[in-house]
């Protein structure tokens, strides 16, 4: 466990999973993701952390879980600014763990996807910071429309904290600021979700494509909203199966 920044209320943590022990070992290192769990920016879902970091192993690719700060001691951009220095340290730890430092991407869930989305377009995003790749699961990233803020409620924001203005709600919303150094992302969200609308996938996608950005979208009809690996669930949880083979076509694996 490697501590990342130190925020009002601790340490951001980034917490690694190596490869299983039967899998290959390429020669130039393995590929590996970086996993934001989900929880409105006020906590940090365990179903999607440490569980999607194992479903990772088992497809070959190594992981880290990142416990980003969240609460209302850390709004924005403390998140952000430990998402940056997740990817950093994670590049600076990979020749040593066999992790490939050039094919670490980001996986995240709702306000986690929201995160990793905004470390993969960020328009501020440095080089060494910006993720091979980037999986986007149900992502809350239309902050300007989203939340109580969004409906007149500004003391209520989890993210940018109270008072949040419409303008600060927009630098946040990634379809409006995704460059186009943006690189290929997977997104996949429920037709049902009352959460997250469907719509923050729908824009985010329309921007990328805009771009010319790589971009792959699923809409499940049913399966609402934090389910994470969603298993056995109908049709929602063939969500991994498409992604596994997304994963290996983007990164070559």
């Amino acid at each position: 466990m490697a501590d990342l920044r130190i925020t009002n209320s601790g340490a951001a943590a980034l917490t690694f999973h190596p490869l299983m022990a039967e899998a290959p070992r390429p020669a130039a290192g393995a590929p590996a993701v970086i996993v934001m769990p989900g929880g409105g920016y006020t906590f940090l879902a365990p179903h999607e952390g440490k569980p999607v970091a194992q479903w990772l192993n088992q497809l070959g690719f190594a992981a880290w879980v990142l416990e980003y700060p969240v609460g209302p001691q850390d709004f924005h951009p403390a998140p952000l600014d430990s998402a940056r220095a997740a990817m950093r340290e994670a590049r600076s730890q990979a020749p040593g763990l066999g992790v490939d430092p050039s094919r670490i991407g980001v996986l995240g869930f709702s306000a986690g996807g929201h995160l990793a989305a905004h470390l993969a377009a960020g328009p501020d995003t440095a080089d060494d910071e910006r993720p091979a790749f980037a999986v986007l699961c149900y992502p809350a990233t239309s902050w300007h429309n989203f939340g109580p803020a969004a409906v007149g409620e500004p003391d209520s924001d989890p993210l940018l904290g109270p008072g949040s203005t419409p303008e600060q709600r927009r630098a946040v919303s990634i379809e409006l600021i995704a460059v186009p150094q943006t690189p290929p992302t997977f997104i996949w969200h429920c037709a049902d979700d009352d959460t997250v609308g469907v719509d923050h996938a729908l824009s985010l996608t329309r921007r990328l494509a805009s771009l010319r950005v790589p971009v792959e979208l699923h809409v499940f009809p049913t399966g609402g909203h934090g389910v994470g690996l969603a298993q056995d669930m109908t049709p929602a949880g063939t969500w991994t199966s498409l992604c596994a083979q997304w994963l290996c076509r983007t990164t070559s694996h």
